[in-house]
Parts: structure tokens; C-alpha cells; sequence
């Protein structure tokens, strides 16, 4: 029998030692703790059981114990014993925990989810941990890429439905996992965005869902630490740490930043009727948000919500975000329905939540991207006041304000023109600094992009939820037929507000997002909500004959005209709205309004036209803009370009001459704006000589 020691309360979860591992784990309120050690995943018991001892295994709220012997691979869980809290919550005994913060999981063969509930031993169905090497991320062989944000361009994915089709190019063995990511980053590259965000990869548990249907999009962890099984080559738990490595690595070679969209907000142990997997028989009290009946408090949907103001939770979060980011080598992370980590006691919001205050304070995690949604299932949404100056927020205005647009919504242009330059309306008419707020028209949960232009509703039906499942607000419009069609005229216009959409997006100010698949066509059929679609339906599309290669086409161009003209397109500081006082002021970089007659923009509630140009000094207009997202085609007056002007974009030409690869000549004082259609036009002495 090897030597049981002390043990220390650091490093959190299990951790290699000189002479064998040592454990340690959180549990505040417990009276005793057994670590028991499984023979491996797939032991019906433990084959040994260790006892800690209060007074010799415990320090504060860790317990801890080191036993030699041992080495990389062994399994093991906790059986936790304490007092039952008010409401029946608290310590249930008969359950085998994971730890907290086990960097690897395995038992997934015998795991049974029902058994984690209820009174009855599970030790014969329960998942174990792993212990494994906890080596940090060479940066020297392959270091982040630290894009800055003006030059940051994001495209959020799903690692397992990105490459699972049969005609992905990727290899049999590695479909939807994280070295099949690696196959397909040439054509990620191709595309010209700086960084993939990644849908969660946490540990999760495809059982957490209704009957009949899996959790495919991952956003109910089981586990802040382990990447999720699911996406691996191969079974051995002890691989998946280093093929995240792996993707990591390649990324950083093809100067592509990862970013994580993390949920820290809630887990998989739902409700009080939910299992108890790790945190709820461990230390209860302090991971949740609870009433004083002990019923959970719930603003994230999802049964639960993390107490993210206790220190015990903000302890192991930041840990979890060091280990990502360190051992890892992710370069950010995006925060799910992050404004729920900033409430405190009785969920209260805080204007210094101690989290957001320690993960700034973090020397470790300062040089990475941090983002959040700033809303929750409680109503609290926090934009222009989100409690941190580091994390920037998706802006879901931006969204909704180019959707109504393009749809020809009332009162929709003067908001077109406020999201276009920045949303300084939303921060106090302030200037954004850029990262502050990320950009987007469409993401994983609601429409594709082709979906928007193509439905007027959901059509959910295959989630078995008959339809009631998604968001009834969506903004789409399906222009005349419900779905696919063969009407030319449908068509052709769909094909132009998809090119206006992205548009917008792209040479708006701001860091811009764009989701899977949206840049050659990709279709879910109408349904806004794929989270149990482990299907066609919501995987990425490669076959030529189903993607629209002309759209991808138009978008590549559109980037590279990002890049190369970012301090136009995305300046550091936002243009100013007049001209400068001093005439002589070559540097000074301005914006000017329009509608169909120069310096008079229209922002009345009917209004669907507007135009925008910007000038250096007095020289002249340097770029114009103009979006008519009226029924009719109309005539817009140009003002006078500091050298000739060259049309760059017209999205009611066919392709490629919707965006060339060189700029076109353009003569005249006016210009013609078809129905809803958005041109760019530069002048001679920035568009010459750009080739896309």
C-alpha cells in the first residue's frame, strides 16, 4: 500500500509530485471527504478508498492529500459527507463527484445521467477523473498572433460541425474533432479572418437535453477544465489536452487567434431535481446562487446560476481561464450571458463585481481577448456601463438595427447611421474604442445568413418541440417566398441584400463577427435554434454544387479591402461628425451625412436612404457610401472627391462586378442607387492601384 502524506492545498485539482499526485479540492462546509481511486474509466467501484483526515488533510476550505505511487492516467472521484442545507441541498454521499478542476475525464462507456440523481449509489455509472501533465503552452515554438482590434475579424464555429460531412476534404478518422479543425485552416485563411471563436469546448454532457434529442452545442458544462470528448481522435482521455494543443498551435502558425466562447454562468447540474456531478456535492452554497430556502436562483435559463461574487467560484474560474490560456494557449475567451458572473448576494448587480476586478488584476491573463454577451435571462443587459474596462460585449443592436433596415422598417436609418459609425448613441454619445464592442448580423443561435433573407419565421419543427423552441423575433423577411424557390427575381434580390448585410458589417466601425458557413450560402432550412441538430442540417457545407461560391468570393474581397484601407474603414478614433475649424488641417479626418441631396440626410421615421462620405482636410471626399434599402431605385448627388472618383461596390451588379479586383473608373456628379443596394466609391488616390 503506498504512503499517504498531507499533502497542499495548491495547485487546485490533481497534480503530479515527485513522489506520486497530490489532490486537492474545495468543499467548506464538509465533514469528511474519501478520495476513492478507480482501477480506470470503466470500474464498476472504486479499488481503493482514502479517507481525509480534518486535521491533517485540510487547510481553510481545501482538502487535500498527496499519495505516492501514483502516476499520469489514474482515475478517481470524491464521496463528500456534510450536513444537508435547507431545502434538501447540500452533501449527497452516495455520489461519486468530479473534481472541480480536472484537467481530463474519462468513464463515458458506463456514465449514466439518471443515476447522478435521486438517493442511490452511482459509483458503478459515474464519470471519473483523470489525473494527467498540466505542461504549459510553448509560446516560443508557436506564439499568439495578438492581432490588434482594428485589424480583427472574427468567425464563430462549431468544432464538431464544421468538418463532419463526408465531402469536408478531412480525413475519415478526424471529422468534427480538433485536429480536423487543423485540416481545413487553409481555407479559413483564404477567407481572410484573423481569429475563429470556438462554440463551447468544455466538458459537457450530450445527455443534458430532453428525451429523444442530445446537447450538440455544448452551452451545459460539466467541466471548466477538460476539453470535450466529443471532438477527439481517438478514446484515450489523456490525447485531448494535447490535440487541443495541436489546433492551437496550427492556428497560431496560420496567424489565427483562438478565442473560447466559455460558459461560466451555470452547469449541467441544473435545478434541485438536476444530478449531482461535481460542484452541487462539493460545496453547494457557494457555486450557486440560492434563495434562502435554498431553491436555486435562476437567470440563466438553465436551472442554475453560478455565484460568481463568492470567492471559492471566482477562485476556480480563474483558474479555469489560466488554464486555457497557459497550458492551452487559447488567446480569449467570450463570455456566455457573461453579465450574470457581475450579480452578487440575492443577485444583485455589481458595479465591482470581484471577478471582473481579479481577472483584470490578472498578470496572467492581460494579454488576452476578452468579450461577453451583456445580457442574461434576467433581464439585466449592461452595454455602455458593462462593469469591466477590458471586456468588450456583443452588440446585439448592431444586429438588430441592420436587419430592420434592409428589411425597409420604419425609424430604422438614423439607427442605421449610429450602428454604422461606431453606436456612439448606446455609450453616451462617447467615442468606442474599438474591441469594445463586437459586431455581428447573425450567430449561432437564430438564422444563417441565407436563412434571413429567406424566411419571415422559424421553422423548428425537427427539435421536437413543435416549433415553440428559438426566437419569434427575428427581423427577417423571406422577400415574397416563404424558403427556397426558383423565382429569378426572389433570387436575385436575396443575393443583393446578402451582399448589402455583409456590406455593412464588414466597413462599419468596430470588430465585426461572421458565423460558419454564412459566406458561401449555408441554409438550417429556416430553423433559428440547431442546438440538438447533430445533422446536415447544422453542419458547414463544402460540397461546390450547394455553396455559393460567388458570395465567398465577394466576401474575400470584402476583407482584403478592410485590411487594406483600415484607417478609413476602422480608425483608431472614430471620424469626427463636422469639419475642423482649421481649413488647413490636411490630417483631419471627417465624416459628412447625406440623403439624395448632398448634406441633407433624411432620418425621418419613413425614410430608407442615406449616404455618408469622408474627407481629410479640406481636400476633398475620400470615400462615399451609399445605402438605398428603398423599394425604388434613386439618384444620389456626390460631393466633390479629393481626386476622381472609382466605384469599388455596387451590390445590384451581377458578380464579379459587384466588387472587382480593381476599382472602375467612375464619372459624374450624381450616381444611381438601385433598389436596396449599397455602393462604395473611392477616390482615384485610394482606390488606384488596390487590387482584391
Amino acid at each position: 500500500m503506498s504512503a499517504i502524506h498531507p499533502g497542499t492545498p495548491w495547485p487546485l485539482g490533481s497534480s503530479l509530485t515527485g513522489r506520486g499526485v497530490n489532490f486537492s479540492v474545495a468543499a467548506p462546509a464538509a465533514d469528511r471527504i474519501e478520495l476513492l481511486l478507480f482501477a480506470d474509466g470503466s470500474a464498476q467501484a472504486p479499488e481503493r478508498v482514502i479517507e481525509l483526515d480534518g486535521r491533517r488533510h485540510r487547510s481553510g476550505d481545501y482538502w487535500h492529500v498527496e499519495v505516492e505511487g501514483l502516476s499520469e492516467g489514474c482515475c478517481y472521484g470524491y464521496r463528500v459527507f456534510g450536513p444537508l442545507a435547507p431545502g434538501a441541498h447540500g452533501f449527497r454521499p452516495s455520489k461519486v463527484l468530479l473534481d472541480p478542476a480536472a484537467r481530463a475525464i474519462t468513464g463515458w462507456d458506463v456514465y449514466d445521467r439518471v443515476l447522478a440523481t435521486g438517493p442511490s449509489p452511482n459509483a458503478h455509472a459515474c464519470l471519473k477523473a483523470v489525473v494527467c501533465e498540466r505542461d504549459g503552452f510553448d509560446f516560443e515554438a508557436h506564439p499568439r498572433p495578438r492581432h490588434s482590434w482594428q485589424r480583427s475579424v472574427i468567425y464563430e464555429l462549431h468544432v464538431g460541425g464544421f468538418t463532419r460531412r463526408g465531402d469536408s476534404g478531412v480525413s475519415e478518422d478526424r471529422r468534427g474533432t480538433y485536429l480536423g479543425l487543423i485540416e481545413k485552416l487553409p481555407y479559413l485563411k483564404t477567407l481572410g479572418i484573423t481569429a475563429i471563436e470556438l462554440l463551447p469546448v468544455f466538458a459537457f454532457d450530450p445527455a443534458d437535453a430532453p428525451p429523444g434529442r442530445d446537447n450538440v452545442w455544448g452551452y451545459s458544462p460539466l467541466n471548466w477544465f477538460t476539453p470535450h470528448h466529443g471532438y477527439a481522435s481517438g478514446d484515450d482521455p489523456l490525447q485531448l489536452r494535447h490535440q487541443v494543443r495541436q489546433l492551437v498551435a496550427a492556428c497560431h502558425d496560420a496567424d489565427i487567434e483562438v478565442l473560447l466562447d466559455v460558459v461560466y454562468n451555470h452547469t449541467s447540474e441544473g435545478n434541485r431535481q438536476g444530478p449531482t456531478l461535481s460542484w452541487r456535492g462539493l460545496a453547494d452554497h457557494h457555486y450557486y446562487h440560492q434563495n434562502g430556502s435554498g431553491d436555486y436562483l435562476d437567470v440563466s435559463g438553465c436551472g442554475n446560476s453560478i455565484a460568481a461574487n463568492d470567492p471559492i467560484s471566482c477562485q476556480l474560474i480563474l483558474e479555469s481561464m489560466r488554464c486555457w490560456a497557459l497550458e492551452l494557449g487559447v488567446d480569449g475567451f467570450r463570455f456566455d450571458l457573461g453579465i450574470e458572473l457581475s450579480r452578487g448576494a440575492a443577485l444583485k448587480p455589481l458595479d465591482q463585481p470581484p471577478l471582473f476586478e481579479a481577472m483584470e488584476a490578472d498578470p496572467m491573463l492581460s494579454d488576452l481577448k476578452l468579450v461577453s454577451e451583456p445580457w442574461d435571462c434576467g433581464g439585466l443587459y449592461r452595454l455602455e456601463d458593462f462593469p469591466a474596462k477590458r471586456i468588450g460585449t456583443w452588440n446585439g443592436h448592431f444586429r438588430d438595427g441592420l436587419r430592420r433596415f434592409w428589411k425597409g422598417d420604419d425609424h430604422s436609418t438614423w439607427t442605421l447611421a449610429q450602428r454604422f459609425k461606431g453606436s456612439p448613441d448606446l455609450y453616451n454619445d462617447k467615442p468606442v474604442q474599438l474591441g469594445r464592442s463586437v459586431n455581428f448580423i447573425t450567430a449561432h443561435d437564430g438564422f444563417t445568413l441565407a436563412d434571413l433573407v429567406s424566411y419571415n419565421r422559424k421553422h423548428n419543427l425537427a427539435n421536437g418541440e413543435d416549433n415553440r423552441d428559438g426566437d419569434n423575433h427575428n427581423n427577417s423577411w423571406n422577400h415574397g417566398v416563404e424558403g427556397p424557390t426558383t423565382d429569378p427575381e426572389v433570387l436575385k434580390l436575396r443575393r443583393r441584400q446578402q451582399r448589402n448585410l455583409l456590406s455593412t458589417l464588414l466597413l462599419a466601425r468596430g470588430v465585426p463577427m461572421l458565423l460558419m458557413g454564412d459566406e458561401v450560402g449555408r441554409s438550417q432550412g429556416g430553423n433559428n435554434n440547431t442546438w440538438c441538430q447533430d445533422s446536415p442540417l447544422s453542419w458547414m457545407v463544402w460540397n461546390d454544387d450547394q455553396c455559393d461560391l460567388e458570395l465567398k468570393q465577394f466576401l474575400q474581397r470584402l476583407l482584403s479591402l478592410r485590411r487594406a484601407l483600415p484607417q478609413l474603414i476602422n480608425p483608431l478614433a472614430p471620424p469626427r461628425e463636422s469639419a475642423s475649424r482649421k481649413p488647413n488641417d490636411h490630417s483631419d479626418l471627417w465624416r459628412q451625412w447625406h440623403g439624395v441631396e448632398l448634406s441633407k440626410p433624411d432620418w425621418a421615421a419613413w425614410s430608407s436612404t442615406t449616404a455618408t462620405s469622408l474627407h481629410m482636410g479640406s481636400r476633398g471626399a475620400l470615400l462615399w457610401m451609399g445605402f438605398n434599402a428603398y423599394e425604388e431605385g434613386l439618384s444620389f448627388e456626390l460631393p466633390v472627391p479629393a481626386s476622381p472618383w472609382m466605384r469599388m461596390i455596387d451590390t445590384s451588379l451581377p458578380s464579379p462586378q459587384d466588387l472587382p479586383a480593381e476599382a472602375v473608373p467612375f464619372n459624374g456628379v450624381t450616381i444611381p442607387l438601385e433598389s436596396r443596394s449599397f455602393v462604395l466609391l473611392l477616390a482615384r488616390e485610394v482606390g488606384s492601384g488596390l487590387k482584391l
